[in-house]
């Protein structure tokens, strides 16, 4: 691997590798994770386990993607990521993806064998993507499975290790897939020219931005209409959002249309996840 420029002096190294993480998917997975194991009955002290846990797997996969990745993101340029400034070494991210994946498995493992075992599962796909998959159309697995087994995971953590119903996990699954398509979007011409070419990029935005209306609005319906009884005015509000905005982002394809389809994902994206926080309550 080609060597990377000394890390500025007035880069902190804390803060580059911070950075690394890819802080802003790595809070907000941790935090949902976090509040679907409050409402799903986990306790305070099991809980922050919980929270700690995950937070180690999604910095050790943030580490592990800027770490396999810096000779491809230094071909394009990518100022965004510390190790292209020089901010911090492939070497040291490699250490740290290490031992934060070592910390994940061992604070998942306190909390129980399956909830460990669906925890630490979201971990092995963000590890198998950064590998590898994400060259292959086979690169919506990983989050598929990823995001699919964290719901479980949580509220397998809560007394009883109970287990999570099928419009939870289904939910998680969908919105898992929409986060692929989502990360993917703005590097398609990066990612092209350095030999990447996973399911997005052979589908194209068009089709992707299909693709990801669908499965927001099929994780709408679960969270909605999956736990029992009828539907709540929350979820019918939500529903009422929810359908126009799923037309706007399946029409994000076409010139007319492109500019409202991205804050009709994020709203959508924004609505499914406070249903999948609420449909927590119903698990516990």
């Amino acid at each position: 691997m080609a060597d990377v420029p000394a890390r500025p002096r007035w880069t902190p190294l804390p803060r580059a590798l911070a950075r690394a993480t890819h802080l802003g998917p790595t809070v907000a997975v941790t935090t949902v994770a976090t509040l679907l194991g409050s409402v799903a009955g986990v306790p305070a002290e099991r809980l922050v386990l919980l929270c700690a846990a995950v937070l180690a797997g999604q910095a050790s996969i943030g580490w592990s993607n800027d770490w396999l990745d810096a000779d491809r993101d230094r071909v394009v340029a990518r100022a965004d990521k510390p190790v292209v400034q020089g901010a911090v070494r492939p070497a040291t991210l490699r250490w740290a993806a290490l031992a934060a994946a070592a910390t994940a498995v061992v604070l998942s493992l306190l909390l129980g064998v399956v909830p460990a075992g669906l925890l630490l599962t979201l971990v092995a796909s963000g590890w198998a993507y950064n590998a590898g998959l994400k060259r292959t159309a086979a690169s919506g697995l990983p989050y598929l499975t990823g995001f699919g087994a964290l719901p479980a995971g949580v509220v397998a953590a809560a007394p009883g290790t109970p287990l999570a119903p099928w419009w939870l996990v289904g939910a998680g699954a969908a919105l898992g897939g929409v986060a692929h398509l989502a990360n993917v979007a703005p590097d398609l011409e990066d990612d092209l020219a350095t030999g990447v070419r996973g399911l997005p990029h052979r589908l194209g935005p068009r089709i992707s931005a299909v693709v990801g209306a669908a499965l927001l609005g099929a994780a709408s319906l679960a969270l909605v209409f999956g736990p029992p009884g009828p539907a709540t005015v929350t979820g019918w509000v939500s529903l009422t959002v929810a359908v126009p905005a799923v037309v706007l982002a399946i029409l994000g394809g076409t010139g007319r249309f492109r500019r409202a389809a991205f804050p009709a994902v994020m709203l959508l994206t924004v609505l499914d996840v406070l249903l999948l926080v609420v449909g927590g309550a119903a698990v516990s």
